[in-house]
């Protein structure tokens, strides 16, 4: 049931994830979280600042409802999920860009004048790192 993946900052993608709150799949029968982890790749691609941050795919985050679902983490800092993403460039750019902040930061935690639009509105929990908790 677990794989192991390269340790290290991350946006875990969940691949199962719905294509929007009305729809499952897209006219090909691909799911949101499928094409939100293609953007991304796709994304990163193209800018070579966001690539210090590994793109992982994996199925079911269990945030069933709420669509296009990312746990963005890295060892020793506060996590987050966020969800509610279009999976198009614009999220993924936003998604990538958020991730690497989080990641320069010293223990996840990025200000407010730092995100980018695109993650506004889109948090739903933070996980504190294994051995801590948030004051």
């Amino acid at each position: 049931m677990l794989e192991p993946v390269a340790p290290g900052p991350s946006v875990v993608v969940c691949s199962t994830c719905r294509l929007s709150a009305e729809e499952r799949e897209d006219e090909s029968g691909r799911r949101g979280g499928a094409l939100l982890e293609d953007a991304l790749r796709a994304v990163q691609g193209q800018d070579p600042a966001l690539q210090g941050v590994e793109v992982q795919a994996m199925p079911c985050l269990f945030a069933c409802s709420r669509h296009c679902t990312v746990h963005i983490r890295a060892p020793g800092k506060v996590g987050y999920v966020l969800g509610d993403f279009a999976p198009d460039e614009d999220a993924a750019r936003a998604i990538l860009e958020y991730a690497s902040a989080h990641a320069a930061s010293e223990e996840g935690r990025v200000p407010f004048r730092e995100w980018p639009q695109g993650v506004k509105g889109h948090f739903i929990t933070r996980t504190p790192p294994e051995g801590f908790v948030c004051t």
